[in-house]
């Protein structure tokens, strides 16, 4: 198992949370991969985190249906590669397989060697081509035209779970890449409120699960305060953006907002404009 710590170590904590809904009645997805990559290293890591900020657990449930629900969208307009950015533990390849439809992963190679192995091992094919590196900083474009990736053909990018790691010049270098060299693109991700991020929300318990990330050797350090301005800035227009607590008002209506971090944290889907 790789070491629950720092920001490779988050993938398995999210797989954790993302297991979770696995267990419903009525889920708002089925992941029957994710239980692959899992141990009880990586439930005592999820419980550790979850422990003083229980709704933590909901945030990737309910991002994960987002991001779900927006590749769909995509691939039915007519998108034809997936890229998957940090890609962590990410199953999507194998639970949305398209034979018209060609992905791509970035991500540690540790994680990607795992991830591989558990799948092989049970006769899973990975559908995706892995490509072990760091995206920031080792080259995003280099990195994609050295593995088959085709900058012509219309392009949905998944970025889940990464924004909160980087900073501004890495967001907008990464988001400006991927609108101006790729044809036709569109992109889903998720971020936090700067305030969140500044620890001056005012909430104890939005302040102690940031510690906690921090502790584990995976502090977040980016937060955004106008979408439509950071779009404008690397060349891109909102298609889409919704706070956890829209999804959880949408999903689950019948039950009461568990946090105010639902309001801090946001998922988004941006493109280039091309068709």
């Amino acid at each position: 198992m790789t070491e629950i710590q720092k920001v490779v170590g988050t993938a398995f904590v999210v797989a954790e949370f993302r297991n979770d809904e696995n267990k419903e009645a009525h889920p708002l997805y089925r992941d029957p991969f994710v239980p692959l990559f899992l141990d009880r290293e990586s439930k005592i890591a999820a419980d550790r985190i979850s422990r003083s900020f229980p709704p933590i657990r909901n945030n990737v449930r309910l991002r994960t249906r987002y991001f779900d629900d927006q590749l769909r969208l995509q691939i039915k307009q007519g998108r034809r590669q997936i890229l998957i950015l940090g890609a962590g533990l990410d199953t999507r390849p194998q639970r949305f397989p398209d034979r018209d439809v060609a992905y791509f992963e970035i991500d540690a190679p540790t994680t990607q060697a795992f991830k591989k192995a558990k799948l092989e091992e049970n006769d899973i094919d990975p559908n995706t081509t892995y490509i072990g590196a760091d995206y920031v900083t080792d080259g995003m474009l280099n990195l994609l035209r050295r593995n088959g990736f085709d900058f012509g053909l219309p392009t949905h990018v998944i970025w889940e779970g990464n924004t909160m790691y980087l900073e501004d010049a890495a967001v907008c270098h990464i988001l400006s890449d991927l609108m101006g060299r790729i044809a036709s693109c569109s992109t889903s991700f998720d971020y936090f409120a700067d305030n969140v991020i500044r620890n001056e929300t005012g909430d104890p318990e939005i302040t102690d699960v940031v510690g906690r990330f921090a502790a584990m050797g995976a502090p977040w350090t980016y937060g955004i305060d106008n979408l439509a301005e950071l779009a404008a800035r690397c060349g891109a227009k909102v298609l889409d953006c919704v706070t956890i607590a829209d999804l959880h008002r949408n999903f689950w209506p019948a039950q009461p907002l568990a946090s105010p971090l639902y309001d801090y944290y946001s998922l988004c889907t941006v493109h280039n404009g091309a068709s």
